[in-house]
């Protein structure tokens, strides 16, 4: 596969195109990729009390149920959003996932997973205190999402 990149300084707007032979499935996740990289919906609106805050999803660290309601957090702050689990995991960017019944962490933001066979192992999280713990259905998975965010870089 050949990439190239052509810099027009006469155009408008950006414009990636991509020319294949056919539209198979590594075509596909290059197609995704791109539109995931370049959403500007990547902001959205959470709540504390009766103030509107609007973050970028970068700036989330993970979601969790807590007593009905899904909180946001970030390094050191809490928010509340009106998605429900469900429907973040059908919104949010690939590099977030589900990693227990009622969690889903920001990939990105790991720093190491304390692994435990028998039961949930705990995961901390980059620049703070908090720490997730994930269950062993979702382990696997979290650790193959790792091992393919460590080869896109």
């Amino acid at each position: 596969m050949k990439i190239k990149i052509e810099v027009d300084e006469n155009l408008i707007e950006e414009e990636i195109l991509i020319r294949c032979k056919s539209f198979d499935n590594q075509i596909q996740n290059i197609q995704k990729a791109l539109t995931e990289a370049t959403k500007k919906e990547n902001q959205f609106v959470f709540y504390k009390g009766e103030t509107e805050y609007y973050l970028t999803l970068d700036e989330i660290l993970f979601f969790e149920t807590e007593k009905q309601k899904i909180m946001a957090h970030t390094g050191d702050e809490i928010y509340e959003t009106k998605y429900k689990l469900y429907e973040l995991e059908e919104l949010l960017p690939k590099y977030f996932l589900r990693v227990s019944k009622s969690t889903i962490l920001n990939v990105t933001t790991v720093r190491s997973i304390q692994r435990n066979i028998t039961s949930t192992s705990l995961v901390t999280l980059k620049n703070t205190y908090k720490q997730v713990f994930v269950s062993r259905r979702y382990y696997k998975e979290l650790k193959e999402k790792l091992i393919e965010m460590r080869n896109l870089l």
